[in-house]
């Protein structure tokens, strides 16, 4: 970190609670909102508010990118906007998340018209939305002026972007009995070997944002595993994050069960989760190992790793949401916890493009899609059950890694720690580009 200011406290509960009161294929490539309406007027309309207007920006789509051609109508003869979203949705029971979030949040329409029912964000996220845009400059303008730090003014003008987007899936919230509509947000990724400061941070981002449809991320961790069972136990709803191997989403399940015994109430409808489980970065790290040993038997795993533990992943799902001590949780009202297949963008070109998404269709899931995996699933994505529908190959090719010399958990254990090393690399990288903007506004004196 660039030594031109000082952080007061890692920890955001710290800095902040006293100053805020509630009130893959070249994704640079990737136009912002890649939903096209053959009716963009729909949208450009400006929404009234006490202090400002928005205007909802359909950007210029490029040459290539996917239209979505609403044909269909309703029962009454009206036009609907319809995609195979809505169907993965309607007929498999599976939640289609954006994993993006960016200025102006009223982007997100078009997708929400296109069946896109929640939103996750994370540090790298949220650097490259504030470090390649100009659109937080007003704010962050202000907060500086007022005399915020760096760090206290980041965590403004994220909690800003959550606030606005929680606004637009509450519909879908509210129809859902609290089921769907999402937005996540996570604690600091400085935060992931320290298990009261996770807790701390939880608390006060919930309490901060102030909204009902709210998840806060919190990483898999081994130190962050008590910090998901006490979170919950204190009634927020939690998503967590960098989950790479079975046996830390066992210890996930087993947190969220525990954290719903513990909270002492008696009404656990509005207590909810997901488990959001990586895919691509496994196979990613795995095809390389299996490249290494380079054995023919070997080389014919590539690219089958990843979703042959999800695939388990979801048997482990169904196991742990049984029986007797699940049951009692259910007549309290408590909601099982979604699995939620992360990381679906394709890293390998020689991959489909939707090898991380149509092969892990299953009720009670969600997939959380970025920009290319989304484009690739409306165009040409196809809508059946799948995550169970060959659960024999799945452990044939679980076990058959495993003979190789594939250690699971130490796979698991590697990419935990990339992945937070690189929020954690991201997160600074924001910071330093923050005080980058302070100084060239001549806001701050070095």
């Amino acid at each position: 970190m660039a030594s031109a200011f000082k952080l007061s406290n890692p920890n955001p509960a710290a800095s902040l609670s006293s100053r805020l009161r509630p009130s893959p294929r070249s994704s640079q490539s990737q136009p912002k909102c890649l939903i096209g309406f053959p009716t963009p007027t729909t949208f450009n309309t400006k929404l009234s508010s006490s202090s400002s207007s928005l205007r909802i920006h359909l950007p210029q789509l490029s040459r290539g990118s996917l239209v979505i051609r609403c044909s269909q109508t309703d029962g009454n003869g009206s036009p609907a906007k319809r995609t195979v979203l809505h169907d993965l949705y309607e007929k498999e029971g599976q939640s289609p998340w954006y994993d993006n979030l960016c200025r102006p949040v009223t982007d997100l329409l078009p997708l929400i018209a296109s069946g896109v029912r929640g939103v996750t964000s994370n540090p790298a996220i949220f650097q490259k939305a504030i470090s390649s845009s100009n659109a937080y400059n007003d704010q962050f303008r202000e907060l500086v002026q007022q005399g915020k730090d760096i760090e206290s003014a980041y965590w403004e003008l994220v909690v800003k972007d959550i606030q606005d987007a929680c606004k637009l899936f509450e519909p879908i919230y509210d129809q859902t009995e609290g089921g769907d509509g999402y937005v996540s947000v996570e604690v600091s990724p400085r935060l992931a070997d320290d298990t009261e400061g996770t807790v701390e941070a939880a608390k006060w981002l919930h309490k901060v944002v102030s909204r009902p449809n709210v998840y806060i991320k919190i990483p898999a961790t081994a130190a962050c595993i008590p910090s998901i069972k006490d979170v919950i136990a204190s009634g927020i709803s939690v998503n967590v994050t960098l989950i790479f191997s079975l046996t830390r989403y066992e210890a996930v399940i087993d947190a969220y069960l525990d954290g719903l015994e513990a909270s002492g109430l008696s009404d656990l409808s509005r207590v909810t989760s997901v488990a959001s489980f990586f895919v691509s970065r496994v196979d990613t790290l795995i095809d390389k190992m299996l490249e290494k040993i380079g054995t023919p038997e070997a080389l014919d795993l590539r690219g089958k790793a990843a979703v042959a533990q999800a695939a388990l992943a979801y048997q482990l799902y169904q196991k742990k949401f049984s029986g007797p001590r699940w049951e009692a949780l259910v007549k309290k009202g408590a909601k099982k916890q979604r699995l939620l297949w992360a990381s679906t963008s394709v890293k390998n070109p020689a991959y489909p493009d939707t090898l991380y998404v149509a092969p892990l269709i299953g009720p009670d899931t969600v997939s959380t899609m970025p920009d290319q995996a989304l484009q690739a699933f409306i165009d040409h994505g196809t809508v059946s059950r799948t995550i169970d529908s060959n659960a024999s190959e799945a452990e044939g090719v679980y076990s058959a890694l495993e003979k190789l010399g594939i250690d699971w958990n130490s796979v698991g254990l590697q990419l935990e720690a990339e992945g937070v090393d690189a929020f954690k690399k991201s997160f600074d990288s924001l910071l330093d580009t923050l005080q980058e903007k302070a100084n060239s506004l001549k806001l701050v004196s070095m």
